[in-house]
């Protein structure tokens, strides 16, 4: 036994001498989830106490659920997870075959500067901030002062109020989504496309295949597990919704928030009428944990269909 633990430790210290180098390149990320990922995890006691900052984090008195149980008799609880949960399925589903469509697209595409162009203008409101966007939207569509509204008022034909349209407003939060981060996705699936090899695409033009043909039995399947990754990866975060998003586009238009509300900006606005960082931290807790378990649970099912493709 002694030999064998000797052993291990020598091919320990050698694997780590060998791989020096990739070791200090790896330092800056591994420090970085240290300090912003894991050493706040402390902070999760705050989520069972009733905090002040006299005491601060570890000095304030326990409470123990009392933070959940005021997530719970809210009356809110049931909405928020659904309109957390229905929108990330819709933002992941829809983007990957808008942003999977792109990448392809991009990819058939021959002429380089349009094909430059094109991808600049894809990729370019990545770059727009969400209080941009909603100053887009309120100009572009204001019920009173928007430009839309001016043109149909100068057609004769009486304006259109969006801010109003509860049963409308999830569709053009999913348009909203997808025209902004549709350009970032493509990116990841067109290197993805690049690392096919061309041998393939050769030889499906030598048997006589079309462009559909090829992208159905060579694109698609040999970008496969980039897309599984990517899903995994939103399904992770399937409980925590995009906060710069719907806050800054719905504001506090009471007429939507009850089709727009979710967890991130439900919580917000009650730290604003009421100081209780207690209830935060439960909320973020109950994310938190409820993102943890579909990933393992996702990742489960895939890695009995798929092995190969699971994340773990």
């Amino acid at each position: 036994m002694n030999q064998k633990g000797s052993d291990n430790k020598n091919s320990l210290l050698s694997d780590l001498k060998k791989n020096k180098t990739l070791l200090v390149m790896l330092l800056p990320a591994m420090l970085y989830v240290i300090i912003f990922n894991y050493i706040p995890m402390s902070g999760i006691v705050l989520a069972f106490k009733n905090y002040n900052y006299a005491g601060g984090i570890f000095g304030s008195d326990w409470v123990g659920f009392e933070n959940f149980r005021y997530l719970i008799i809210s009356d809110k609880l049931w909405t928020l997870t659904r309109n957390t949960i229905l929108y990330n399925a819709v933002f992941i589903t829809l983007g990957m075959v808008v942003e999977v469509g792109f990448a392809i697209i991009l990819s058939e595409m021959t002429k380089k500067v349009f094909k430059r162009v094109t991808q600049g203008l894809i990729f370019l409101p990545y770059f727009i901030s969400w209080v941009v966007v909603s100053s887009i939207m309120t100009t572009l569509f204001g019920y009173e002062y928007g430009v839309l509204n001016n043109v149909l008022n100068l057609l004769g034909v009486e304006s259109i109020n969006i801010y109003a349209a509860t049963k409308q407003w999830p569709i053009v939060m999913v348009l909203l989504r997808l025209w902004k981060s549709a350009g970032y996705g493509s990116v990841i699936y067109l290197a993805a496309i690049a690392g096919v090899s061309q041998e393939l695409y050769e030889a499906a033009d030598i048997d006589g295949a079309d462009i559909w043909k090829k992208i159905k039995y060579i694109t698609l399947p040999s970008i496969q597990p980039t897309m599984m990754i990517m899903f995994l990866l939103g399904i992770s975060n399937v409980f925590r919704g995009d906060f710069g998003m719907f806050y800054q586009i719905v504001k506090n238009n009471q007429l939507l928030l009850r089709s727009s509300d979710i967890i991130d900006t439900f919580v917000y606005r009650s730290l604003l009428t009421s100081p209780n960082l207690g209830m935060s931290a439960a909320a973020g807790l109950y994310q938190s944990v409820m993102c943890f378990v579909t990933i393992i649970t996702v990742n489960y099912i895939v890695k009995k269909l798929q092995p190969e493709n699971a994340l773990f």
